[in-house]
């Protein structure tokens, strides 16, 4: 099966040199491929040969650059991270000879690690995420909130297959082989932890005390699903005056089937919290993409005051959105819109559900998760 992709590389090169970065299986080969094959000349550092020339000499990159790129073809440097020393040379080949480039990773961590030169600012970053409701045919909610947005796992027939190895190519190439943990079960035991506090708030000792390590080692665990890209903190609106907001972030897996495979779910009741939390986790994935490939640099918060109002999603200061899976809304699940709508902020209040009804109660609209979709991607709920 094959997936129209809502990220465009083309347009972006023609501004400037970029990195690319996703999770991994996030499908950054194949979309570079299929959309730059012709028009780039890529180097692949997954092929052994052209890693094992550029690692014991990365000064060879002009040499193979020259012979196959000029100003006008764009090159693409594939998992720039296995050869953080090439960014010396990029970077000079962008100064000397205005050559764009297009630097793929599925992790900072090795380039953080090793003090790479990230280029000053002479490369913009954007990001791949997994599949988007736009992005696949026959779009089936249930089967997304339980096994995700992967490529590999939306076209298999065997998802959960599918996401046991990814979980383990995931502890094996990004973790172990890497060096990032002293023990890899203290690490295992704080990913199924982390797991299984998705979308909560951060609490580095009570996490430790679950997983039996330190807080301050959990803290080190978490910078490493960052810096990896497999989860990000969501952090806290609060700028509100009439309610004092709590401080403290949310932390987030990049996407509910992996958040599931590591948590070990085995089925995902319509009824339980464990879809509602899903559900409130896609939402925000879709937020995220449609900001990230529209260019759009207004902040994606929640608010939650030290009363429990909250909002699920606060978008820079004009847009407000509360998710619930419920198929019948009630006045109870404005609550904490109404809250929020006290503080004269935000200009458009959403409530995204499976109530299969539109309506707008209190100056909020109430829309299903489908018709917010479509009008999240036609550009009408954030504009850019």
């Amino acid at each position: 099966m094959a997936f129209d992709r809502l990220l465009n590389l083309t347009p972006l090169l023609a501004k400037k040199s970029f990195f690319l970065f996703g999770p991994r299986g996030t499908g950054k080969t194949h979309l570079i491929r299929k959309e730059l094959s012709k028009t780039a000349f890529i180097i692949d550092l997954l092929q052994s040969e052209m890693n094992l020339r550029l690692s014991s000499n990365p000064s060879e990159l002009q040499n193979i650059v020259s012979q196959n790129a000029d100003k006008k073809r764009p090159i693409v440097i594939d998992e720039i991270q296995k050869i953080p020393a090439l960014l010396d040379e990029v970077h000079r080949l962008i100064e000397e000879f205005g050559f764009r480039f297009l630097l793929t990773g599925s992790s900072a961590r090795k380039l953080k690690r090793g003090a790479a030169n990230l280029l000053g600012g002479r490369a913009w970053t954007t990001n791949l995420f997994p599949l988007c409701w736009k992005e696949i045919p026959h779009f089936n909610l249930e089967r997304y909130l339980r096994f995700g947005g992967l490529p590999s796992v939306v076209q298999s027939e065997f998802p959960e297959e599918e996401l046991q190895a990814y979980l383990q190519n995931y502890i094996k190439e990004e973790v172990q082989a890497e060096g990032l943990v002293r023990t890899l079960p203290a690490f295992s035991r704080f990913l199924k932890t982390a797991a299984l506090s998705n979308g909560q708030l951060i609490n580095f000792a009570n996490i430790g005390s679950d997983a039996g390590i330190s807080a301050s080692t959990i803290k080190s665990y978490y910078s490493i699903l960052e810096d990896t890209l497999l989860g990000f903190s969501h952090e806290p609106w609060v700028e509100s005056k009439k309610r004092k907001a709590i401080a403290t972030a949310k932390f987030y897996l990049f996407d509910p089937g992996v958040t599931h495979v590591i948590a070990g779910t085995k089925t995902l009741d319509r009824n339980s919290d464990l879809f509602g939390h899903s559900f409130e986790q896609w939402i925000g994935m879709e937020l995220r993409a449609f900001l990230g490939y529209n260019r759009i640099f207004d902040p994606l918060c929640f608010w939650r005051s030290t009363h429990q109002h909250e909002v699920d999603y606060v978008i820079g200061d004009h847009t407000a959105v509360e998710v619930k899976s419920t198929r019948k809304v009630q006045s109870k699940h404005l609550r904490g819109l109404k809250a929020l709508q006290e503080e004269r902020v935000f200009k458009h209040y959403y409530l995204v559900s499976e109530d299969r009804i539109a309506k707008r109660q209190d100056g909020i609209s109430c829309l299903p998760w489908a018709e917010f979709l479509t009008k999240l991607w036609a550009g009408e709920i954030v504009q850019s």
